[in-house]
C-alpha cells in the first residue's frame, strides 16, 4: 500500500504528517514509524503524527509515535504542525482557522494566525503529584522546588503535565548542561513511573527564558512546545517569571502565556512544510 506524507518542523522539532481521516488505526506500525523516523535510513523525523476522524465532539484526532515508537499523550510542536497540516490539506475550501484536536493528553485548539503563526490553546495545566505522575510528594499535593537526587547532585525540579509530563529545573547556564549524560538519567528516574520530559531552563530576564529539553522517547530535540509550556508555569509557579515571557529554544522561540482569566495556557510558534513523499 502506497502511503502519501508530508514533512513539517516547528523550531527544528520534525515530523512525518500522514492523512489519516479514512479510518481510527493509525496507518503505520510503532516499528514502521521507527524505521522512517532513522535519519540515516528512513526519512527522518523526531516523530510520525497520524490525523485520524474525530470522536467526541472534536473535529479531528491526532496520534503520534516518538522516534523510538513510544506514544506521547500529545506534542505541543507536533500539534502546530498538525494544524498547518489540516490547513494545507483543506486548501482554498478552509472555513474556518481553528480546529479542536482530541489527543490523549485532551482537546487542544490550534489556530492559524493572519501572520501565519499558530496559536494553540494547550488547555489547564495539571500541577498534582498524581497527575504527573510523579512519587516525589503525596498523589493531591503540587510539586514545586522539590529536591530531586539525579546523577550524584541535588536539582530543584518543578512538575507540570501539560498533557504529557514534565521536570522543569532552574539552572545558572543552560548552555553547561550535558544533555546526553544527565538527560536519560532523568527520564527514567523511579520517581517518575511512566518516565519524564526534562526541562533545563535559564531566567535571562522575567519574560524572557532560554531552554534545552531532553524528550522522553526522543531525547535532545531542538524544541519542546508541550515543554516550554510547563517550564513557563513552573517558572509562575516558584516566582521566577511573568505570566507571559518568550521561552528561547535551540530551534527558535516561542511565546507562551499563562492566562489570569481563564487559567489555561497559550503557546504561539512558527509550523513550516518541508517536503511531501510517499512511502
Amino acid at each position: 500500500m502506497q502511503i502519501e506524507f508530508t514533512k513539517y518542523q516547528g523550531l527544528g522539532n520534525d515530523f512525518i504528517l500522514v492523512d489519516n481521516r479514512e479510518q481510527m488505526t493509525p496507518l503505520l506500525t510503532p516499528d514502521q514509524s521507527i524505521q522512517l523516523c532513522d535519519r540515516h535510513f528512513g526519512v527522518g523525523a523526531d516523530g510520525v503524527i497520524f490525523l485520524l476522524p474525530g470522536e467526541a465532539g472534536a473535529d479531528y484526532t491526532m496520534r503520534i509515535y516518538n522516534a523510538d515508537g513510544s506514544e506521547p499523550e500529545m506534542c505541543g510542536n507536533g500539534i502546530r504542525c498538525l494544524g498547518v497540516f489540516l490547513a494545507d490539506l483543506e486548501g482554498e475550501s478552509r472555513n474556518k482557522d481553528s480546529y479542536r484536536i482530541q489527543t490523549l493528553g485532551g482537546v487542544m485548539i490550534p489556530q492559524i494566525l493572519p501572520n501565519g503563526l499558530v496559536k494553540v490553546d494547550m488547555g489547564l495545566p495539571r500541577l498534582l503529584a498524581g497527575e504527573i505522575p510523579t512519587t516525589l510528594a503525596p498523589a493531591q499535593e503540587k510539586v514545586i522546588s522539590q529536591p530531586l537526587e539525579v546523577a550524584g547532585q541535588t536539582w530543584d525540579v518543578t512538575c507540570v503535565n501539560m498533557g504529557n509530563p514534565h521536570c522543569i529545573t532552574f539552572v545558572e547556564d543552560v548552555a553547561a548542561i550535558e544533555l546526553e549524560t544527565i538527560g536519560p538519567k532523568f527520564e527514567h528516574h523511579p520517581a517518575f513511573p511512566q518516565r519524564i520530559n526534562t526541562e533545563f531552563m535559564q531566567v535571562i530576564r522575567r519574560d524572557y527564558l532560554k531552554m534545552r529539553v531532553w524528550e522522553r522517547g526522543a531525547g535532545i530535540t531542538l524544541a519542546c512546545g508541550t515543554g516550554a509550556c510547563a517550564s513557563l508555569v513552573a517558572g509562575v509557579l516558584a516566582g521566577k517569571c511573568d505570566r507571559t515571557a518568550i521561552i528561547e529554544l535551540p530551534g527558535g522561540c516561542l511565546q507562551i502565556e499563562w492566562s489570569e482569566v481563564d487559567q489555561r495556557v497559550y503557546m504561539t510558534g512558527p509550523a513550516e512544510r518541508v517536503f511531501t513523499g510517499k512511502l
